[in-house]
């Protein structure tokens, strides 16, 4: 694995995490988004990871200085990735948007460069032929706070070249993941295939009233042991991702019951920009130095 150069394409909760985590590791890292507004963000998301990483691992303020001045930014797409030898997508899940972009990136990033999307519920193969280079191109998923729920899971396609495959899982390790190769395409990979259900759950238990997000959580807490609860995952993981979940599987099937879902998200949380812990409410409310 010679991976030097990093483009995360994507600045929102997780791609920000992404390309920090890659900075801190030592990797030369650019983080793209569609505009200058957006690269801001990035910047201002990016930079509050320092505390995190002072707080959660010990590192020093020397360390997480340096990391983050390992990070270029830009909203040119064709400059983000000019040098990139891998470049991971953390973009919404949408398809169209995801197809559309794989077709601009495969025009624009050089022939040596692997691409690796980073999406929560959708399979490489979706987007393989978009790519210009489907042995080039796999999954890598990631877990929220990566920087302590260090999982990658490593998804290959039918079409993904043996090396790429193992090259990915090396850089994974070299950024202090534990790697998670799955040899076969599954919706979900092993996390999602196990939490989403969870958090479905848990939305449909809201919108059908049987209770509130509070109650719910400390049922799962209090029965399991678990530290957290669906909501106060969800809250992490970002309301807008979990819309754009529901949203999809809603058109996909024509279940009323997830077109309840996101309409419920956008209308309570969303259009009122409570869109989790990243904004400091979501379902629930974060002082600013936790949020």
């Amino acid at each position: 694995m010679d991976f030097q150069n990093i483009t995360i394409a994507g600045s929102g909760v997780l791609g920000s995490q992404i390309a920090y985590q890659t900075a801190f590791k030592g990797f030369h890292v650019y983080v793209y988004d569609i505009s200058a507004e957006a690269i801001e963000q990035a910047k201002e998301r990016i930079s509050g990871l320092k505390a995190r990483y002072q707080k959660d691992l010990g590192a020093t303020e020397q360390e997480v200085d340096a990391a983050y001045h390992r990070i270029s930014f830009s909203d040119d797409l064709g400059q983000a990735v000019a040098n990139a030898d891998l470049v991971i997508e953390a973009i919404p899940e949408v398809v169209s948007i995801k197809t559309d972009f794989y077709q601009k990136l495969g025009k624009l990033a050089p022939e040596k460069t692997v691409f690796a999307t980073n999406s929560s519920t959708l399979l490489p193969s979706q987007f393989a032929e978009a790519t210009g280079r489907p042995e080039k191109f796999l999954a890598l998923h990631f877990a929220n706070e990566i920087w302590k729920n260090n999982t990658a899971e490593v998804m290959k396609h039918p079409g993904t070249d043996e090396k790429v495959f193992q090259d990915v899982i090396a850089f994974a390790e070299a950024i202090g993941m534990v790697a998670l190769p799955l040899y076969k395409e599954q919706p979900g990979y092993i996390l999602n295939s196990l939490l989403v259900p969870l958090l479905e759950a848990a939305q449909m238990l809201l919108v059908k009233g049987i209770a509130d997000p509070e109650t719910i959580d400390k049922t799962w807490r209090i029965a399991t042991g678990a530290p957290a609860g669906p909501f106060q995952i969800l809250d992490v993981v970002g309301i807008k991702t979990a819309y754009n979940i529901s949203l999809a599987k809603a058109e996909a099937t024509g279940d009323e019951m997830y077109k309840k879902i996101a309409d419920l998200l956008k209308a309570e949380y969303i259009d009122k920009g409570k869109l989790g812990r990243e904004t400091g409410e979501g379902f629930y409310k974060y002082p600013s130095d936790e949020s």
